[in-house]
């Protein structure tokens, strides 16, 4: 397996690489590494579009009835002559 190296990370990042790590019991490398497979993991997260990821968000509180006013024909244009 080759090597990553990563160089000019953020320190607040490498911060909280360390300490999530150390929360785990790990080294940093091994959880850098899980993190990297979590997100590139294509069976973790199914790719929705925006509009059905909010449906589902909002779906358990129940939906909402509007009443949409009827549709009038337009308006003649004003006349500039």
């Amino acid at each position: 397996m080759k090597r990553v190296a990563m160089r000019n990370l953020i320190d607040w990042l490498r911060c909280r690489l360390r300490a999530r790590a150390l929360r785990l019991g790990r080294p940093e490398e091994v959880s850098a590494r899980g993190i990297l497979q979590a997100a590139t993991d294509s069976t973790s997260a199914p790719s929705t579009d925006l509009a059905r990821a909010i449906r589902a968000r909002f779906a358990p509180l129940g939906g909402v009835e509007l009443e949409l006013p009827t549709r009038e024909p337009m308006r003649e244009p004003p006349d500039f002559e």
